[in-house]
């Protein structure tokens, strides 16, 4: 190697090694925005193990998740109510009066719709929810069964 290739070698690691640094704080500080987040005021955050337990005692559940995903596999006897469609406050009621607990989930952590959804159930006065935030994804991972609906 010559010496002018060494010199531009030295030259580039210390260009490009800052920039990999700035570039991958910029990704991890993207990607954080897009989590759920990790609790909501007027609910209580809860584990996969948790809504298992809420599951086996006949708690109602609600996905509200799109309909194609809904029916490739949901918790067994979850409502579906679509966040971006039908979860609306008319809805919700025909499910599960206020006062009664109910768990809210979706996709996991990097979907907002749970979250979004219990918000707004909670501005409609809905005070007994349950945020399953790991969502579906974590519940068969734990090997929890799961129903689909073929078509």
């Amino acid at each position: 190697m010559r010496l002018s290739d060494t010199i531009i070698v030295k030259v580039m690691k210390r260009i490009l090694f800052p920039l990999l640094i700035l570039l991958l704080c910029f990704v991890n500080t993207a990607k954080a925005d897009n989590l759920a987040p990790e609790k909501i005021e007027g609910a209580r955050t809860v584990s996969t193990v948790t809504a298992k337990l809420l599951f086996d005692k006949g708690y109602h559940f609600i996905d509200v998740r799109g309909l194609d995903d809904f029916k490739m596999g949901h918790i067994p006897g979850a409502y579906h109510l679509s966040i971006k469609s039908d979860f609306d406050e008319r809805n919700l009621s025909v499910i599960v009066k206020k006062s009664q607990p109910v768990v809210i989930y979706c996709n996991g952590i990097l979907c907002m719709g749970s979250s979004i959804a219990i918000k707004k159930a909670i501005d409609w006065g809905w005070s007994n929810i349950f945020y399953y935030r790991e969502g579906i994804g974590d519940w068969k991972q734990q090997g929890y069964s799961v129903h689909s609906i073929k078509p």
